[in-house]
């Protein structure tokens, strides 16, 4: 089931054609990496569904020697308690100064990775797809300020992405 929710994903990343969705202009990877929290997502099937509903979802980035960078998203179901992992790995897309990646849950499938709002001193992302259908709000910390999280927002809605669409992560304290 998590195998083809993770194919399911990165299919619908490769589908898509032109868009006027913007990145930021440049993304540092060595400022990147590290655990990020997940403040809001707009429902998909990888994370929600009849049987899944992803809470305290994290997803920890680290550069590896090659280059390229390793993912591991980690949710707590609600449904059913169970914490769930999925590993990856993620390139940066020349000419995009880091601000486009490529990831792949599984292999050779590989789904957008574009970071469309970043704080300047990397506090909170908004990370999406130039189709437009996935949207994430991750912030350094588990609850994300009031003032940041409208200015992540405003980043959001500047590409288009209509922010009515999320819904709010649970994250037990930390």
């Amino acid at each position: 089931m998590k195998r083809l929710a993770l194919l399911l994903l990165t299919l619908g990343g490769c589908a898509g054609g032109e868009s006027t969705v913007r990145t930021v202009p440049t993304v540092d990877l060595n400022r990147y990496v590290g655990t990020w929290y997940e403040v809001a997502r707009y429902p998909n099937r990888f994370e929600d569904g009849s049987r899944l509903d992803c809470a305290d979802v994290t997803a920890d980035y680290a550069l590896r020697p090659d280059g390229q960078v390793s993912v591991i998203n980690r949710c707590r179901n609600l449904a059913d308690g169970e914490r769930r992992d999925a590993r990856g790995t993620a390139y940066a897309v020349e000419g995009a100064a880091g601000a486009k990646l490529r990831v792949s849950f599984f292999w050779p499938f590989y789904g957008d990775y574009w970071v469309l709002g970043l704080a300047p001193d990397y506090s909170w992302a908004v990370v999406g797809d130039p189709g437009r259908d996935y949207l994430w709000v991750l912030s350094r910390t588990a609850v994300l300020p009031a003032g940041a999280f409208a200015a992540a927002m405003e980043s959001a809605k500047a590409q288009g992405f209509d922010t009515a669409r999320l819904k709010w992560t649970t994250q037990a304290a930390r």
